[in-house]
């Protein structure tokens, strides 16, 4: 008979954690981004997918199965570099949202236009208004600690992200098989990208947003029967997924949409719009565009919270000022919520400077990738730290070759990031983001503001911030 602790332990299949994974990846608002490359997205895909998400994934695995109770990044960077890094790569994960809440959400905003008059996503203050109004009243909700159950996720994903993906590569693929000319070349030569002005490459960048947050579903990796082998197989099989939904999506909008002509934030709309035309099924597009908008706001929704609890959680080693550390009775941390809104209302404003909704869209990306890269390479180096500081601790999954594996891992991560990071202070050749010195402060402005606060809050800790019960 089994007592209660010997309960059999939960054992999930390789192909549901890398469906899981491919739910973290998987977005259709990076399908225009993808398809700015056309076919050399194999070789960029491949790339990220080498020096950057197989690294993440293995050493995220690595820290989850031997730290596994403890609160992810944080406590895995604290128990490596420290406390005050520990806090800084948590504030790190958090902060990148903000900048990539006003992404997604100028996607919902033009993609709503649709429902209206498309016109309206080339205006700025739609967008900026369906931004505020739409975050600010999901802050609300999340305020209220009004909880919509995990189905509103999931069949979200389902329906917003899972069917169009199908759908926009079903179409793709009948008008190519249709004798239909493409707007991008599909030949063999096509595959090898132009690598003669580093303008064309800067969308790469953004590749290693679409990759990231693996280090979330590393918790599942002791859950796996055989972690050693199955975890690496979930990766690559999740990771081979999104790559077909990624490129064959991208590739159904680079066919129909010129290069030069693809919006980074219409461009799934629009090319909807294309094939519906074509095929004589205008119809669909309204309720395309109520899929999409129910797909985004999922996602939003599963986002909006969670990290605001993962900072908060640093409190109990006193790490915030107790202004942050107020919960109402739904023990919902208020003022962190609302300072993110504040913080994600403020940085929303580059569309109202921005000569393009499209280049807002970019270079908020571009802030959200380079910000959570940080956290990243505080990760790969706390990875490296903890085996010779902690190595008797037990970790039911390893990074292959023992100490040559943890470094040689660790340091494509590293290296890749920091190359994401300074290619994304490099405008796109293809979008107008007015003067080029304006586009590099901001992004400096806002990526140093994102650094700077959370070392003055540990450096200005007091005692009395611990919360009592830790007293």
């Amino acid at each position: 008979m089994l007592t209660s602790n010997d309960k059999p332990r939960r054992v999930i299949s390789i192909f549901v954690l890398a469906m899981l994974n491919v739910s973290i990846m998987a977005s259709l608002r990076t399908l225009p981004l993808v398809a700015e490359f056309g076919l050399s997205a194999i070789v960029f895909f491949g790339i990220v997918a080498l020096f950057f998400l197989i690294p993440c994934a293995l050493i995220s695995a690595e820290l989850a199965t031997g730290w596994p109770k403890s609160g992810g990044i944080y406590i895995w960077v604290r128990e490596g570099l420290g406390d005050r890094w520990g806090f800084f790569a948590i504030w790190m994960q958090w902060v990148h949202n903000v900048a990539w809440y006003p992404v997604i959400m100028s996607f919902i905003a033009v993609t709503a236009a649709y429902l209206i008059s498309p016109a309206l996503g080339n205006n700025k203050f739609f967008v900026i208004a369906v931004i505020l109004v739409g975050f600010w009243g999901m802050t609300l909700l999340n305020y209220l600690g009004i909880k919509t159950s995990g189905w509103f996720s999931t069949i979200g994903v389902i329906v917003g992200t899972i069917l169009p993906g199908l759908f926009i590569i079903f179409l793709g693929i009948t008008w190519v098989t249709g004798g239909h000319p493409a707007q991008t070349p599909l030949t063999w030569e096509a595959i090898v990208p132009s690598l003669n002005n580093v303008g064309n490459l800067v969308f790469l960048s953004g590749l290693f947003l679409a990759f990231a947050g693996l280090e979330v579903s590393a918790s599942y990796a002791s859950d796996v029967q055989n972690p050693q082998k199955n975890f690496p197989r979930a990766i690559v099989l999740g990771a081979i997924i999104t790559f077909v939904l990624f490129m064959l999506g991208a590739l159904a909008i680079a066919i129909v949409i010129p290069k030069q002509e693809i919006s980074l934030v219409a461009g799934v709309m629009d090319a909807f719009r294309i094939f519906f035309q074509y095929y004589h099924l205008s119809w669909i597009l309204p309720l395309m565009a109520i899929l999409l908008i129910i797909g985004a706001i999922a996602e939003v929704n599963s986002w909006i919270i969670g990290p605001v609890r993962g900072l908060y959680a640093t409190s109990i080693h006193g790490n915030l000022p107790p202004l942050f550390q107020k919960i109402n009775k739904h023990e919902v941390p208020t003022n962190l919520l609302l300072f993110q809104a504040l913080l994600m209302t403020v940085t929303s404003l580059v569309f109202l400077y921005m000569p393009q909704i499209s280049s807002s869209f970019w270079i908020l990306t571009a802030l959200s990738a380079q910000s959570y890269l940080i956290m990243y390479i505080l990760m790969f180096a706390a990875a490296v730290k903890l085996r010779y500081s902690k190595p008797h601790v037990p970790r039911a999954y390893r990074v292959p070759f023992h100490m040559k594996g943890i470094w040689l891992f660790s340091a494509m991560g590293i290296i890749s990031s920091l190359f994401a990071i300074v290619l994304g202070f490099v405008p796109p050749s293809n979008l107008e983001v007015g003067s080029t010195p304006i586009y590099v402060l901001i992004l400096a402005v806002g990526l140093f503001i994102m650094c700077i606060i959370p070392l003055i809050i540990h450096a200005c800790r007091k005692p009395h911030w611990m919360p009592t019960v830790q007293k």
